[in-house]
């Protein structure tokens, strides 16, 4: 276990100890857990004449990121992400940009190809959207396709980028305007210095950061040997949940997530279903608000359950009817919804539509 850095100073060491050579997640936390500080564990790399990470380049780092308004998120820190913070592969240090607060909602990855066809374009910003107005913030890896299609349908809620190389290096470039709006409005999460280029080989240590901040995965569209594909295999190795949308046998896009289904991936068609198996896991969450706005007063479920159970008849009625009826938080509203659903209280019609249900009391 990864302790909080004790002061500004452990900090920097702790900079320098993961910018040295040969030193991975592992061997960081082993030469913690061994020598007590990273000022001891970098003193006896010195003593192997094994090379550091020269001052120099650690100070031009604190600098450069200082200047882009970013900041570092060290392994202990209250503020990393909780879930990779469980990780025995989890990166020491995070370099970062944007909006913390967003780390403090349940998230939920939406990745898949690059390649992607319209449709799957289409379902990737709805699912996005909707997950978004259920309280969820949305991650992804800012790819061409699918990636930039989920990133857009969450600007709205909020969404994480993690990438590759520096969190100041544009990749694809067609993403430049995306990218930039993410590091105000959202938030970058990178493993690298920034400066560094984005390079295939770094793809995979990516999509274990995407998993790993992330409660679950959907893969909308993939091909039988892409990179989504390996961010849901490192998402079951993980303990994550496991999402992905059928296709057509005849689409190649549709293969990976056909296979993904065969190996017992969670069948999914709409955003209701990765909120039935996800948001009985979360407390429920605050609607998303504008930086700065005051956050709303907490409600009383048992006012909430009753408010909406005023509204359910056997007529089936759009979720968003009973949201904008009902005045609560869209993720109160899906919460309690999903309650229902399980127990039957409620019926699921096309098109985001619900009803009272023939069994279960609301």
């Amino acid at each position: 276990m990864i302790t909080a850095p004790a002061d500004e100073r452990d900090r920097f060491d702790r900079l320098r100890l993961w910018r040295s050579d040969t030193i991975g997640p592992v061997t960081f936390r082993d030469a913690l857990a061994e020598h007590g500080t990273a000022a001891a564990a970098l003193d006896a790399l010195a003593d192997k004449r094994r090379r550091t990470a020269p001052r120099a380049d650690i100070e031009r780092e604190i600098d450069t990121l200082h200047r882009l308004g970013g900041f570092h998120l060290f392994r202990g820190d209250p503020g990393y992400p909780a879930g990779l913070a469980q990780l025995d592969d989890a990166p020491p240090v995070l370099t970062a940009r944007g909006r913390r607060d967003l780390l403090d909602r349940p998230p939920v990855a939406i990745v898949g190809a690059r390649n992607a066809s319209a449709g799957g374009m289409r379902l990737a910003r709805e699912f996005a959207a909707d997950l978004g107005r259920a309280g969820f913030v949305i991650v992804s890896g800012l790819a061409r396709g699918i990636d930039t299609a989920a990133h857009n349908g969450a600007l709205a809620t909020g969404t994480i980028a993690a990438i590759a190389g520096g969190i100041d290096v544009i990749y694809p470039p067609e993403n430049e305007a995306l990218q930039r709006r993410l590091g105000e409005d959202g938030l970058i999460l990178a493993e690298m210095p920034p400066g560094t280029p984005t390079q295939p080989n770094l793809f995979p240590r990516r999509n274990r950061i995407i998993s790993g901040v992330s409660l679950g995965v959907l893969v909308v569209e993939a091909a039988l040997k892409s990179g989504s594909l390996i961010t849901a295999r490192l998402a079951a190795d993980q303990g994550r949940e496991v999402f992905a949308v059928p296709g057509s046998p005849l689409d190649a896009r549709a293969q990976g997530c056909n296979d993904l289904l065969r190996r017992g991936a969670i069948l999914t068609e709409r955003a209701d279903d990765v909120l039935a198996v996800l948001a009985p896991q979360v407390a429920p969450v605050a609607a998303p608000r504008p930086p700065g706005a005051p956050a709303p007063a907490a409600a009383d479920i048992d006012d909430s359950r009753r408010a909406l159970a005023g509204l359910l008849s056997p007529v089936p009625m759009p979720v968003d009817d009973l949201i904008r009826l009902s005045g609560l938080d869209p993720a109160v509203v899906q919460a309690i919804l999903v309650d229902w659903d399980l127990t039957g209280a409620i019926e699921r019609h096309p098109g985001g539509r619900v009803s009272r249900g023939a069994s279960g009391t609301l």
